[in-house]
C-alpha cells in the first residue's frame, strides 16, 4: 500500500517515494531545553511518532534523528537569571522531557544529537557559506546569511521577492514573517552571554538556532533526506533558514518532503499563564489541572491522534476526560475478548469478515496522510459488530484471537499500549494464586516462604495488606 503525506513545500499529498527503497530518513525537530514541555509542544511529537509508526508498519526501516536545542537564547536567559552553568540548566528540563514522552509511548529517535556537542560542524559549514560568499561577518561581530545570495529563499512559506529585506539584519532566532532578513549563522560573544560560548576561527560566539538543525540532520542523515517534520510554528523562519543555509551549503535539495503539525489551542485561546489555560504534561499527570484529578498519560496521547495532525485542535479538560473514557471502552474490549471461552464456531465467518473490513480500512486511512480519526472509526465499527456476537456468546475463542491480532496491530500505529489490558487478567490471576500460595505457607508455619512471596511481589511494585477481611493488594 501506497503511503501518502502532505508536503507543506508543494502544497500538495504525495506518495512517498523514498531515497533508498525499503528506508526512510526522517528529522524531526526536538525540545529546546530551558523548561518543561506544554501540551502544544506534546501534540506534535506524538504526531511524527504516529507518522514514524506508520512509516514501520508499512515495512521501511526508519533512520529518526530528534535534536536537542540546548544553546538558544531562552536558555542563555535562564542561565543568567539562575547563575547556572548551561550543562547544569538544561539537564534536568531534557532528562524530564525524555521522560514525558515516554509516558506518552512514543518511541524513542535513534539518535538525539545535542546543538553543543556539534560547534564543529557548525564552523565549518558557515566557513563554506562565507568562502561561497553567502555568508559574511557583520560589524557586530556575528556572522549572517544573505538571503539575496540564495534565490530560492522563501520556497517553504511562498514568500515574494517585495518581501524579503537582504542587507537588513536579525539577531533573535525567532522572528515574524515581515522580518525575511539575513539571520544570523554565528552571534558573536557579548557579556548577555555569560559563558556560553565558543572560541572559533568565526571568533568567539555561538551558533544561531537555525544553523544548528542543519548541521545535525546533514551528520546524521546527509546531504538530501526523506522526510522533516515539526509544528507549523516552525516552518518559517527556522525550516526556511534550514532549506535555504543547507542548501547553500550542499548544492543539493535539503528535504524531500516537508510534513507539519497544527497548533494546539487551549480552551480555545493560544495557551497562556496569565489565562490560566497554560498546562506541561505534568501538570495533567500529577493532579495540578483540575481539582487534584490525575490523567493517564495514554489517554493525553488518544485525544491528540482523536484528531488529524494538520486540524487546529482544541484542547480542553473535558475533552481530555471523554478522551479517557473512550480509551477505558477500548481496553473493556481488549479485555471482555480476551477472556472469551466459547468454542462455537458458528459466527467465525462473521467476526472475520468485521475484522478483515476493519483492518483494510484502517489501513488506508492511515495511509491516506495519516488519517487517524477515521482509522479509529474503523476500528470502532468493528468493536460495535464485535460486542454484539460477544453479548450474545457467539464470539469463538478462534474468532477473539483474530480480532485481538488486529487490535494489536493497529496499536503498532496507534500506540496505546492495547496489550496490557489483555494481560491484566492473566496477571490478576498469578497474583491472586501467590497470595493464596502465601496464606497457605502462613497456616502451615512456614514464614520463610510466606516473606519469599511478599517480597516476590513487591519486587512487581504489589503492596499487600492484611486485614481483618481477607489480604488486599494494590499496584502501584
Amino acid at each position: 500500500m501506497e503511503l501518502k503525506f502532505y508536503n507543506t513545500k508543494t502544497r500538495k499529498t504525495e506518495v512517498f517515494k523514498p531515497i533508498e527503497e525499503g528506508k526512510a530518513g526522517l528529522y524531526t525537530c526536538g525540545p529546546t531545553v530551558y523548561n518543561f514541555a506544554h501540551i502544544g509542544n506534546l501534540r506534535s511529537y506524538c504526531g511524527e511518532d504516529v507518522l514514524k509508526r506508520a512509516l514501520i508498519y508499512f515495512g521501511y526501516k526508519v533512520r529518526h534523528v530528534m535534536n536537542i536545542t540546548d544553546v538558544e537564547d531562552k536558555i542563555i536567559k535562564g542561565c543568567i537569571k539562575e547563575n547556572k552553568k548551561a550543562s547544569d540548566f538544561t539537564a534536568p528540563y531534557e532528562k524530564a522531557f525524555l521522560e514525558d514522552i515516554s509516558s506518552l509511548g512514543i518511541i524513542k529517535a535513534d539518535v538525539y544529537p545535542k546543538a553543543s556537542e556539534h560547534i564543529p560542524e557548525i564552523v565549518s559549514i558557515i566557513k563554506k557559506l562565507a568562502e561561497k560568499g553567502i555568508a559574511y561577518k557583520g560589524d557586530d561581530g556575528s556572522w549572517y546569511f544573505s538571503i539575496d545570495k540564495f534565490p530560492a529563499y522563501g520556497q517553504l512559506i511562498k514568500l515574494e521577492k517585495e518581501e524579503m529585506k537582504s542587507g537588513v539584519r536579525i539577531n533573535n532566532d525567532e522572528y515574524g514573517k515581515d522580518k525575511a532578513c539575513d539571520f544570523a549563522l554565528w552571534k558573536s560573544w557579548d557579556e548577555k552571554d555569560g559563558d556560553v560560548f565558543w572560541e572559533t576561527e568565526l571568533g568567539k560566539g555561538r551558533p544561531g538556532w537555525h544553523i544548528e538543525c542543519s548541521a545535525m540532520s546533514l551528520k546524521y542523515l546527509g546531504d538530501t533526506f526523506d522526510i522533516h517534520m515539526g509544528g507549523v510554528d516552525n516552518i518559517f523562519p527556522h525550516h526556511e533558514n534550514e532549506i535555504a543555509q543547507s542548501e547553500a551549503y550542499t548544492g543539493k535539495t535539503f528535504v524531500n518532503y516537508w510534513v507539519h503539525c497544527e497548533h494546539l489551542l487551549s480552551e480555545g485561546q493560544k495557551m497562556s499563564k496569565s489565562l490560566g489555560n497554560f498546562y506541561t504534561l505534568r501538570d495533567l499527570l500529577e493532579g495540578r489541572a483540575k481539582e487534584g484529578r490525575k490523567f493517564n498519560p495514554l489517554a493525553v496521547r488518544y485525544f491528540y491522534i482523536s484528531n488529524h495532525y494538520r486540524t487546529r485542535l482544541n484542547f480542553t479538560l473535558s475533552g481530555l476526560e471523554s478522551a479517557e473514557k473512550t480509551l477505558e471502552g477500548i481496553r473493556d474490549f481488549i479485555k471482555r475478548v480476551s477472556e472469551t471461552e466459547t468454542e462455537d464456531s458458528s459466527y467465525d465467518a462473521e467476526a472475520e469478515k468485521a475484522v478483515f473490513e476493519a483492518k483494510k480500512e484502517f489501513e488506508e486511512k492511515i495511509a491516506d496522510d495519516l488519517n487517524t480519526p477515521q482509522a479509529l472509526a474503523a476500528i470502532f465499527s468493528m468493536i460495535s459488530k464485535i460486542n454484539i456476537m460477544a453479548s450474545d456468546s457467539r464470539l469463538s475463542r478462534k474468532a477473539s484471537e483474530k480480532v485481538l491480532e488486529f487490535m494489536f496491530k493497529a496499536d503498532e500505529i496507534l500506540g496505546l499500549d492495547l496489550k496490557s489490558a489483555a494481560e491484566k487478567k492473566e496477571l490478576e490471576q498469578e497474583i491472586e494464586a501467590l497470595i493464596q500460595e502465601r496464606q497457605a505457607a502462613r497456616k502451615a508455619k512456614n514464614f520463610a516462604r510466606a516473606d519469599e512471596i511478599r517480597n516476590l511481589l513487591a519486587a512487581q511494585g504489589i503492596t499487600l495488606q492484611d486485614t481483618p477481611g481477607g489480604v488486599k493488594w494494590t499496584k502501584k
